[in-house]
This record gives C-alpha cells, structure tokens and sequence, in this order.
C-alpha cells in the first residue's frame, strides 16, 4: 500500500480482526463503520507487543544495529503504529 490510499496499522489490525469474527468492515454498525468497533482489541494486540523480542534484536543486529538503537527503533515504530482513528 503506498500513498493516500494506505491504512494506518492500527486500522488495518481492526479491519483483519472484523474479518475473522465474520463480518464484512465496511458494513455500518452503530452509525459507522463495523471495523471500528474492532478498535479497542486492536490497540489491546498492539499493546501486547509493545516490547521486541530477542529474535527481533537479533534480526535488526543482522542489519547492523546494536542493541540499544533496535529496541529505540522498535519503540518509536510501535508508537506510530498505535496512531490511528479513535
């Protein structure tokens, strides 16, 4: 996805999470969208790996980042991934 048309992640988790209960996203429930009554465990999923593992340390070490600058990295990337409607 690239452009305008790119959903933030937090949306994209709540879109999937719609979809696997069983009901199309777009569908309006409640006066909006279906997905986004999906929101709230979507930012509980998002919270839960709010720390990387050691296999993701170690796969941005194999890219050249030591220890410190991978967990500072994966902060601020989990951090914009929580951005999103609310």
């Amino acid at each position: 996805m690239a452009g305008a048309t790119a959903k933030l992640p937090l949306e994209r988790i709540a879109r999937a999470l719609c979809i696997s209960d069983g009901h199309p996203p777009d569908i309006r429930f409640e006066g909006r969208p279906m997905w986004q009554s999906y929101l709230p465990a979507a930012r509980a999923a998002l919270d839960a790996i709010g720390e990387p593992t050691t296999a993701m340390i170690d796969a941005a070490g194999s890219m050249g980042f030591d220890t410190d600058a991978a967990r500072q990295c994966w902060s601020v990337m989990h951090a914009a991934a929580k951005m999103g409607p609310t």
